[in-house]
């Protein structure tokens, strides 16, 4: 079911009363919001969680690395703790949070899929089953939640249902703004162009515009595959208050992909590409906290990605497709301010095949360790979640 806009302002005042396939949506039994915010194209995580007391990292990106903790020093990271440090793009908005207590990052987070496909393992993480087996598309794992709990009221910010929400119930699913477009469009160009016509700078405009689109698709295509049509960190960033009073008044289980984190040229390191994203990221998950007001205390909110970066910088001052991440966890009640999870070293002898962050902390078992704590589901129920898994409590919750 596709809620376009329109639709979504009239239908808001009789959603209280809406049934889907038969099943009455009443209010939830339960305060618990539940929002994954998936960053489609993976997203570096070594510099926005960022290994500050390891040399290895340092050495590792001449061009990338973020400076370590310095006061003095408005582009250095921020302390997190000891061996950790955060992006100075998120020092006003998530790093004030993290001061609070209401948020955790969890490095050496991932899945068991090697593929290093964007698209297989996007796919992996939004149906949440055994790889070794035969996959079911029509079972997305928040299909299942959603199935398993009672009085639940899930949404899609997202132009198409995605994976995730495939084979339970029909639910809506709301588009939010894809902005964040090239700053002069084909009109104006040609407005231009047409400005220097019978001049002698008249070919070297129109070559310099054509030689732009050339570069601007060159770069920007795979990105824009590897995202999936999901909404730019820009959209998310102006969006991100009205999903939150949507999770605040109508809604208790939630989804929202973010795209463009996939960095293989001039990523950036203090600024540039990377940073630019990160801030508008940090501004929208801010805002929406602020927006769910005293429901934050009742919300938690995970941060997730398909996989990690190489854990070298590339000969385009970018990186490439990894395995191990850095997932955040987010909430009023989150027991955060810190690391959470199994930590190793981070240096050569410690990469995942001599390239990547390792996955030391499988998905499946952090997001069925919140679940327990959240929903306060038995093991029959988190099995109907994730088959065959064994929860992890990182005590979160």
């Amino acid at each position: 079911m596709l809620f376009h806009r329109r639709q979504m302002i009239q239908g808001l005042a009789t959603l209280g009363s809406m049934t889907v396939a038969g099943r009455l949506w009443a209010a939830p039994k339960t305060d618990a919001r539940f929002l994954v915010v998936f960053l489609r194209g993976a997203y570096d995580a070594a510099n926005v969680v960022i290994p500050v007391s390891s040399d290895f990292y340092y050495a590792s990106r001449p061009t990338l690395a973020i400076a370590k903790p310095n006061s003095a020093v408005p582009e250095a990271a921020s302390t997190l703790d000891s061996n950790w440090g955060l992006h100075p793009a998120l020092r006003e908005t998530i790093l004030p949070l993290f001061s609070k207590g209401q948020v955790a990052f969890v490095p050496f987070a991932g899945t068991d899929d090697l593929s290093r496909s964007h698209f297989e393992t996007q796919d992996t993480i939004e149906l949440g089953q055994n790889i070794e087996g035969e996959r079911d598309f029509r079972s997305g794992f928040m299909a299942r939640l959603a199935s398993t709990l009672t009085r639940v009221r899930p949404i899609s910010f997202t132009d198409q249902m995605p994976l995730t929400f495939q084979g339970g119930e029909p639910i809506p699913n709301i588009a939010i703004n894809n902005v964040g477009k090239a700053g002069i469009d084909d009109r104006q160009a040609n407005l231009i162009a047409s400005m220097y016509e019978g001049q002698p700078l008249s070919a070297t405009v129109r070559e310099g515009f054509r030689v732009r689109d050339d570069v601007y698709h060159a770069i920007t295509d795979h990105m824009m595959e590897a995202s999936r049509g999901a909404v730019s960190p820009k959209g998310f960033e102006l969006s991100a208050r009205r999903i939150g009073r949507l999770m605040r008044d109508q809604f208790n289980l939630g989804f929202v992909d973010v795209g463009g984190w996939d960095t293989h040229v001039n990523q950036g390191a203090a600024t540039g590409y990377l940073a630019d994203r990160l801030a508008e990221l940090g501004r929208g998950l801010a805002g929406f906290a602020e927006e769910v007001g005293s429901n934050w205390k009742d919300t938690v909110v995970v941060v997730i990605s398909e996989f990690g970066r190489t854990f070298r910088e590339n000969g385009n001052r970018g990186t490439d497709h990894g395995h191990g991440s850095v997932y955040w966890v987010m909430g009023g009640s989150i027991k955060g301010g810190r690391i959470a999870g199994e930590q190793v070293a981070v240096d050569q002898a410690h990469l995942f095949q001599n390239r990547d962050y390792p996955v030391l902390t499988d998905y499946r078992r952090l997001l069925s360790g919140l679940f327990q704590r959240m929903y306060g589901l038995d093991q029959s129920g988190l099995q109907r979640v994730f088959a065959s898994v064994e929860p992890r409590d990182l005590k979160l919750l």
